[in-house]
């Protein structure tokens, strides 16, 4: 039969209070006493109800997080110290993911807050239509991580990604490229790849360059996307001599197609990425990118939601701050 809570006091020699704070609040506990609880724990594998558990504190300790996909790194690095950092203040995480589909990730909220979720992550600032009164209707901590808006409805734990791309941009205009091509993922309901490709955008219109000057290519995320992308791009009769990716997974993509048709990089032609993922260091030549400090953002976004819920703190937003990697696959047009 399933141990009770019953069963442990009666091994340990203790009452049922004394097991329940061992088990929710151990610093209560004295060692000696601790010990031979969680002695009797281990020899009669109890495991707590979580539903008693769950009415007796009013909370489930469960955040969830809905990211737009799980089929590339993009954002493993962040939600590995996300989660690490919930496990360290006793929650635990449950992960969903939403196929870049609005709709999708609105039925993940609703689903996610029907199964007791104490707190919300999600990414950027982009919702399905009605789904940010629905969250301010039920009061529920929620914070929007990898992108940074002050003035949106939700509290920001991102960075701006509108003014980390102009800075790479200017950095390949500086450099002498003139015909410069941009690949990006689909933008119509993605604040954050709307945001990066404004920003290239502005910076070759700040630059005083032709409206020519500058070819975009969308397509979705992946490395053999990323490649079919350059490849159409350098087939043109008047091909880029830059080629700037919306991230890093894209950029390998343009890459490696670049080594299939014999192409050097950067002597006939620059690749950027965006992200510094690790790939973007071990690749040949290793690529020119943005770093977003995924795990300080990952840590920064759990701290935040653990303070709201625990500590009622009101919402506010953090800006991570992003920097420019300068290596070796962007030099000067030749």
């Amino acid at each position: 039969m399933t141990p009770t809570l019953e069963d442990v006091a009666k091994r340990a020699g203790v009452s049922t209070a004394t097991v329940s704070r061992c088990l929710n609040a151990p610093e209560k506990v004295v060692e000696a006493t601790r010990a031979r609880v969680m002695e009797a724990v281990d020899a009669l594998g109890y495991s707590p109800h979580f539903g008693a558990r769950v009415m007796a504190a009013n909370r489930t300790n469960t955040i969830g997080a809905i990211v737009p996909t799980m089929e590339n790194a993009i954002f493993a690095e962040g939600l590995q110290a996300f989660q690490e950092t919930l496990s360290a203040g006793g929650y635990d995480l449950l992960l969903a993911s939403s196929s870049y589909q609005p709709e999708q990730e609105a039925a993940q909220i609703r689903s996610l807050i029907a199964r007791g979720a104490d707190g919300l992550l999600l990414i950027g600032h982009e919702r399905a239509p009605g789904i940010d009164a629905f969250l301010a209707q039920r009061g529920l901590p929620v914070v929007a991580a990898w992108a940074h808006n002050a003035a949106a409805a939700l509290p920001s734990v991102g960075f701006d990604n509108y003014s980390a791309m102009h800075r790479l941009a200017d950095e390949v205009v500086a450099l002498g490229h003139r015909r410069i091509a941009y690949i990006t993922a689909p933008v119509a309901e993605n604040d954050r790849a709307r945001a990066r490709l404004k920003a290239v955008q502005d910076a070759v219109r700040g630059a005083g360059l032709e409206a020519h000057g500058l070819r975009v290519s969308e397509t979705t995320y992946g490395i053999e996307q990323g490649g079919d992308a350059f490849a159409a791009l350098m087939d043109l009769p008047d091909p880029p001599t830059a080629v700037m990716c919306a991230n890093d997974v894209l950029a390998v993509g343009a890459l490696t197609r670049a080594h299939q048709m014999d192409l050097r990089v950067p002597q006939d032609v620059s690749i950027t990425g965006f992200d510094d993922m690790a790939l973007a260091r071990v690749v040949r030549p290793a690529l020119t990118t943005v770093r977003v400090p995924h795990r300080r953002m990952g840590i920064a976004a759990a701290r935040q939601l653990i303070s709201m819920i625990e500590d009622s703190a009101p919402p506010a937003s953090v800006l991570i701050e992003t920097s420019l990697i300068r290596r070796e696959s962007l030099a000067p047009p030749e």
